[in-house]
Order: structure tokens, then C-alpha cells, then sequence
């Protein structure tokens, strides 16, 4: 059922009834409905982020910090809420949860993360040649805008493409961040459960945080993507959270 919080700015999934303890953030270009096959059974709420689902944008290009600051603050506003809570972040929303709980520990008392691009590798990210060229003449306006957004859709991401006003500056804000700092500040226990064959955030990236991380475990599911731990019936995740939340699974 879709709810509105924080005086409307928020819509969200509202699973289940009773005291809140467990919050799930969905990835990139989803909604929280999208984390309705793992939520089910608890009381939960799963917000769609702003700029996603029925959730407006922000009023201007945001990092993970800040949607973890909005989550901060409908965790402290939202009388239905017993904090502290588990988070659950797939991908983006995963960015989030490790923001919120190296920042405001009071508030998580568990994390469970699948599929995060929590790190990168040094000197990934470095753009196209033929798309560096395209900006550095847009620059010097020796070409038009015209040209310069056909080379954003050419050598553009499809998340990248998808993405229009804001939210492209979102993302272009968010991809280029790196969570090292956070992972070490966070001390709550941390279930990272991972597709073993995630290309969007590769398993190197859960086995390193499991390294950093203060009290981690690893699940690696066999065969698995970025998606698929997601999906029905995500024993891995249920499991997960099960132990974290700190309820019988339903």
C-alpha cells in the first residue's frame, strides 16, 4: 500500500502493520515496491526515493548523503517508526543505508546491503576518448548542444540516458562517489548478500567491505546478478534479515 510521509514530500510502500523496524531502499530508477518479495511478512516501509516512482525529484542535483538525510529524517519524524531500525539498500539505495549509518548510528542497528557500488577501483570511471574529445569542444563551443547530447547518449550509461534534468546530475554525482570512509566509520552489524556473477557492483566490492567492515558477514549466491537475490523467493535476503530484524521468518 502506498503511503505518504515527511508532510506528503514522501510516498512509500507500507508492508504489513505494527511498529516499524525495517526499512528497505531500492537501486536506480526502481521503487520501493520493487523490494515487495523480500519485505513481505514484516512491518516495514520501503520509501520511494525522491526522483523515483510517485516521489518527486529534489530541488537540486543530490549525493547519497543527502537521500540518506531524508531517510534520517522520516526514520526521526515518523511516529509508526522504532528506531533504531535494519536497513535493507539494493544498489542506490544501498549507497544510502551506509551513509545513514556511518553518519547517524543512533539510527540503524543493522544493515543488510546486495548489490552496492560501495568502492571503485583506482582510475576506473575515466570517460571515452570520442566522448571527452565531443566535451572538450562543446567547451570551446566549437560544437553545439545538439552534438554534445548525442555524444551523452552515445557513450552515456542507460541509467545515464534514462535520466533527464536533476536527476542526470544525480547521477552523475552518486556514480562518481565512493564509500570507503563510510565503511570504516560504520560499527552495527552489516549481511552482505551478492550475485556472484554482479557485473553492475562486482563481488570484489563485498568481499573488500566485508574486509573493512567493523562486524560483516558474506553471502555469495550461486550464480547470481545484480538483480536476483531480489527475486522470489530470495531465501538469501529473507534469511538475512531474519537474523537481523530479529523475528521468526514469516
Amino acid at each position: 500500500m502506498l503511503r505518504a510521509y515527511l508532510d506528503g514530500d514522501v510516498l512509500a510502500e507500507r508492508v504489513g502493520d505494527g511498529p516499524v523496524g525495517l526499512i528497505g531502499l531500492h537501486g536506480w530508477g526502481r521503487a520501493g515496491a520493487d523490494l515487495a518479495t523480500v519485505l513481505d511478512g514484516w512491518s516495514a516501509i520501503a520509501p520511494d526515493l525522491p526522483g523515483f516512482g510517485a516521489t518527486p525529484p529534489p530541488p537540486e542535483a543530490w549525493g547519497a548523503a543527502d537521500y540518506a538525510g531524508l531517510v534520517g529524517r522520516l526514520i526521526d519524524t515518523t511516529d509508526e517508526v522504532e528506531a533504531p531500525v535494519v536497513l535493507l539498500g539494493h544498489s542506490f539505495g544501498g549507497r544510502v543505508a551506509v551513509c545513514l549509518a556511518a553518519e547517524r548510528p543512533d539510527l540503524v542497528r543493522a544493515l543488510v546491503l546486495t548489490g552496492v557500488p560501495l568502492l571503485r577501483r583506482e582510475g576506473a570511471g575515466r570517460s571515452p576518448f570520442g566522448f571527452r574529445l565531443v566535451k572538450r569542444l562543446h567547451a570551446l563551443h566549437l560544437v553545439g548542444d545538439a552534438r554534445m547530447e548525442r555524444a551523452r547518449q552515445q557513450y552515456g550509461s542507460a541509467d545515464y540516458n534514462a535520466a533527464t534534468g536533476v536527476m542526470r546530475e544525480t547521477f552523475v554525482r552518486v556514480v562518481n562517489e565512493s564509500y570507503g570512509d563510510q565503511l570504516d566509520a560504520v560499527r552495527c552489524p552489516v549481511a552482505l548478500v551478492w550475485g556472484e556473477g554482479d557485473t553492475a557492483a562486482p563481488l570484489w566490492i563485498a568481499q573488500e567491505a566485508d574486509r573493512r567492515l567493523h562486524d560483516a558477514s558474506l553471502t555469495v549466491v550461486a550464480g547470481g546478478t545484480h538483480d536476483s537475490p531480489l527475486r522470489a523467493p530470495a531465501t538469501e535476503l529473507r534469511d538475512a534479515l531474519a537474523a537481523l530484524v530479529g523475528q521468526q521468518l514469516p
